[in-house]
């Protein structure tokens, strides 16, 4: 059995042991190679891009480490990894407008870590951070600027709401190095009952639209009436005037207007009579 040591056999046939000093060099050798070999994996890292580094010493926030390849003290210091890529969270969020109807809305968010400032933020608040500041930020946000528009207007206004939850979300935070780029709502929701009575309100506007819409052509329709006959009675006045409402010219619009039931012969004035037969085909008859 092999016992660390090697045999040799001499002249006279006896068996010697010789200690292997060589190969222990070898062994030992190797020994400090591996060993090296670990202290440097254990001290070279690696930062991805998209990626900071916070390097701890003892459990103990130390230094930023930024993309690229770093070095750290092995066993000694420690290095996580926080992503300072845009991020997106969506949050469902509830709160009251100012007329006291319930909304529900769906939050959605783009934001990123202030690289810079990841020693304090994952010190402070840990690598958690997006869990224990967006959310609540984002439903803080949403009440506070909800309560300053009526339903209606959280509808009709939609663009200026997101403008300033945008802002009250930055200001929010701010002050935990978190930069907000972008604050989307996806959609509003109100109570069942509110949206009956939107509905019924706006089938009521319809209907009112519609009716003015009948009284202004009716008005339209009435005026042309009007403008009709104050031309006809104007310019029968003037024929007057004129002198050209002749005996000959109130024949012709009488004959004008003949639906052919109209006797052959009839009055005109007190003493004049028309002969129609004369503005016929057919020959005159003999008196």
């Amino acid at each position: 059995m092999f016992d660390g040591k090697f045999t040799t056999t001499d002249s006279s046939g006896n068996t010697r042991f010789k200690s292997p000093k060589g190969s222990g060099k070898i062994f030992i050798g190797m020994i400090i190679a591996l060993a090296l070999f670990i202290l440097l994996t254990s001290a070279i890292y690696e930062v991805p891009a998209g990626s900071i580094g916070v390097v701890t010493r003892f459990g103990a926030v130390n230094r930023n480490a930024y993309p690229g390849v770093n070095i750290k003290i092995p066993f000694v210091e420690k290095a996580v990894l926080l992503s300072i890529r845009t991020q997106k969270d969506e949050v469902q969020a509830t709160a009251v407008s100012v007329n006291l109807q319930v909304v529900t809305s769906l939050i959605a968010v783009n934001y990123h870590l202030d690289g810079n400032r990841a020693a304090e933020v994952y010190q402070n608040i840990g690598p958690n951070y997006a869990e224990i500041i967006i959310a609540p930020a984002i439903q803080n946000t949403f009440k506070a600027v909800t309560a300053r528009f009526t339903a209606e207007e959280l509808v009709t206004k939609r663009d200026e709401v997101r403008h300033q939850a945008e802002i009250e979300l930055s200001k929010q935070l701010e002050p935990y190095f978190i930069v907000m780029e972008n604050f989307n709502i996806v959609n509003f929701d109100f109570s069942q009952e509110y949206q009956n009575a939107i509905e019924t309100k706006q089938v009521a506007q319809q209907q009112v639209e519609t009716s003015k819409q009948k009284l202004a052509q009716a008005e339209i329709d009435a005026q042309t009436v009007i403008a009709q006959a104050q031309g006809q009675a104007d310019a029968q006045k003037a024929l007057a005037e004129t002198g050209a409402l002749t005996d000959q010219y109130l024949q012709y619009l009488f004959l004008t207007r003949w639906n052919g039931i109209l006797p052959q012969v009839m009055t005109s004035g007190s003493d004049s009579l028309i002969d129609v037969s004369r503005f016929m085909n057919f020959p005159q008859q003999e008196p």
